[in-house]
């Protein structure tokens, strides 16, 4: 008999584990649940976490991706995948998305089940990433596109309505440009090979020819012509003249091959002793010099030396009104404040409980127990019943107030759209608003990327030949909304800059924070807090894909480690919907957005609270001794 404490949620977890086997055709695939992003790493599968409760969405989100994957596993063949893979950063986002599509028709035409699953995962994706609101077709990747209509026309089934969406904004275009070839996609799926053939020509039609590379058939047949060629040479030496030229050549003047290699030698020597000669000029430096070696490179980060990055030329940190005119900062602004004016009241009740808090810290505080100054309330029935009791007075002094600078780091990934990024930004703003009245600094940054799955830093790789482990594999951009010395009335309009389309999209939180922590230690100010406020772990598809899959998840962990290390910085950390306490030490998790306020009201708030006891419970710390 099961005990009442066991989780209602484990038989369902294992017995979707056991059908994700079976249909991915791997017995020994390892199936987990986590709230780390869902994917496969070598013959591991991570699927989203299901709590006790479990809940319909839940549950359809597992299976969908549980089928999703299972049946990449089952229907994808890396080999084949790789053979006919483009350069090109674009052509490759087309050729992975078509591919992913073909394994999900795949699976619908032979298990139907499947189809329901994976259209709740589509659904959930595209809600997540706020498809169903796009009005222009740029805001989403034509990869994407390409990927929902390939899966229509496999399947003849209609899409959720983000994905929908998508796909008519697209539609136009895909069959204008690529119609006669997409028209055979239902004939080529159960063929890897002749759907990869016929993925690339509708990457032609669509103008991305330039980014496919060579087709490798033709490479094959080349080499089988060469091959053949080669054979026939050996089998008839006499026909290239090179044996028996070669044996006249050595036969015809003993004499004359002697001299050449005494000219040889003497031309070698001649090399030896220039080559002495200089190594004899660099030995002979004055005393006390050493040669002047040119200084290695800087490592790409300070918290791991073996953390590395391919191309960091085109990272960039700007500001935010350079990546918007004034004019659409205002209207994002208004936008912003329309989308949140509900909000604002609560938002601005606990900044004024902040305010409170602050201002009377700084303005005064209370000796007690003195044996003169103002009697103390609390001791009054003593000092009646007894007047000659001692120390029964307060006193009250001036409060040392440090100078204190607060950073805000937000999570600008696109996993934020919607109305997480919108509550994070207007919470920011009056964070600002009130602890810049309490004389409090504040700084607010942001970051993400400047492309999905990998900008030009990942067409640099593909041209030079796909390096193993390349490291860190996109392009960074860290945005400065306020500076710390800016202050709010001019900064206001650039927070909108987190409604425009198109910004959010991969986070790389380690070298983020790692950012944030070097701009903040650099500051005069005598106490330094430093708050993030992200929805999960680092994700950039280009990244992993090509690295180990903890390679951004150990950087995080490590420069965590450095910056509590170092206690230059106070840290601490708001997960939304995401578990972050496993990264950092004083943190908290928020399961609704609308909990945001309070979270980060009461976190800034308990740093400057002088009880170690009301710290600790608001922190969700131990109890102090």
């Amino acid at each position: 008999m099961a005990k009442s404490s066991d989780n209602p949620a484990d038989p369902f977890k294992k017995a979707l584990a056991e059908a994700t086997k079976v249909m991915a055709h791997d017995p020994e695939l390892s199936v987990s649940y986590s709230v780390d992003p869902s994917g496969m790493s070598g013959d591991s599968m991570r699927l989203p976490q299901i709590s006790r409760r479990l809940a319909p969405d839940e549950v359809l989100l597992a299976r969908g991706t549980a089928d999703a994957l299972a049946l990449h596993r089952r229907y994808h063949d890396a080999g084949t995948h790789a053979r006919y893979a483009p350069q090109g950063d674009m052509a490759r986002e087309i050729y992975e998305a078509m591919e992913t599509a073909r394994c999900e028709a795949m699976g619908a035409r032979d298990m139907p089940g499947t189809a329901g699953n994976i259209d709740a995962k589509i659904g959930h994706d595209a809600a997540r990433k706020g498809y169903a609101e796009v009005k222009d077709a740029s805001d989403v990747p034509l990869a994407t596109a390409a990927g929902y209509f390939v899966r229509h026309l496999a399947t003849g089934r209609e899409l959720p309505e983000g994905a929908r969406n998508v796909m008519e904004l697209w539609r136009g275009h895909l069959e204008s440009q690529a119609g006669p070839n997409l028209e055979g996609i239902e004939g080529a799926l159960a063929d890897q090979a002749d759907f990869a053939r016929l993925t690339r020509r509708v990457i032609t039609d669509l103008g991305y020819g330039d980014q496919i590379g060579d087709d490798p058939d033709e490479l094959d047949d080349e080499a089988e012509d060469q091959a053949e060629d080669g054979a026939e040479d050996e089998q008839d030496p006499d026909s290239t003249g090179n044996d028996d030229d070669g044996e006249e050549d050595q036969d015809a003047s003993p004499e004359s091959s002697q001299e050449d290699q005494q000219d040889a030698s003497q031309a070698q020597v001649s090399v030896d002793e220039m080559a002495d000669e200089e190594m004899g000029e660099e030995t002979e430096l004055p005393e006390g010099e050493a040669p002047m070696d040119p200084p290695p490179p800087p490592p790409a980060s300070d918290a791991d030396p073996n953390y590395t990055v391919y191309d960091p030329s085109h990272d960039e940190e700007i500001k935010a009104e350079d990546l918007a005119d004034p004019a659409e900062l205002e209207r994002l602004r208004a936008y912003l404040d329309q989308q949140l004016d509900p909000l604002k009241g609560a938002v601005s009740r606990l900044a004024n409980k902040l305010q409170r808090r602050l201002q009377a810290q700084q303005n005064r505080s209370w000796e007690f127990d003195r044996e003169e100054g103002i009697l103390d309330a609390g001791r009054l029935a003593r000092v009646v019943a007894n007047p000659t009791t001692p120390l029964s007075f307060k006193v009250e002094k001036d409060m040392e107030f440090r100078d204190t600078v607060v950073t805000l780091l937000l999570d600008n990934s696109g996993s934020m759209r919607g109305r997480p990024i919108s509550i994070a930004a207007i919470c920011a703003d009056v964070l600002a608003r009130t602890l810049e009245r309490c004389d409090v600094k504040v700084e607010i940054l942001g970051f993400t990327t400047r492309a999905w799955k990998g900008g030009l830093a990942r067409e640099a790789w593909l041209n030079a030949g796909r390096e193993q482990q390349p490291g860190r594999l996109n392009d960074l951009r860290h945005i400065i909304y306020k500076s710390a010395d800016a202050p709010w009335r001019r900064t206001r309009a650039n927070l909108g800059l987190m409604m425009k389309e198109g910004l959010l999209k991969e986070n790389i939180d380690g070298e983020a924070l790692e950012w944030a922590h070097r701009r903040l230690a650099g500051r005069p100010e005598a106490r330094r807090i430093l708050m993030v406020i992200s929805d999960g772990a680092p994700v950039d598809d280009s990244t992993l894909s090509v690295n180990p899959a903890n390679f951004l998840e150990k950087h995080l962990r490590d420069v965590i480690a450095m910056v509590e290390r170092k206690r230059q910085v106070e840290l601490l950390a708001i997960g939304i919907g995401h578990d972050v306490t496993r990264y950092y030490d004083r943190a908290v998790t928020i399961t609704d957005v609308e909990q945001l306020a309070g979270a980060m009201t009461e976190q800034l708030a308990s740093l400057f609270d002088s009880d170690p006891r009301a710290r600790a419970r608001v922190m969700g710390l131990k109890r102090a001794s």
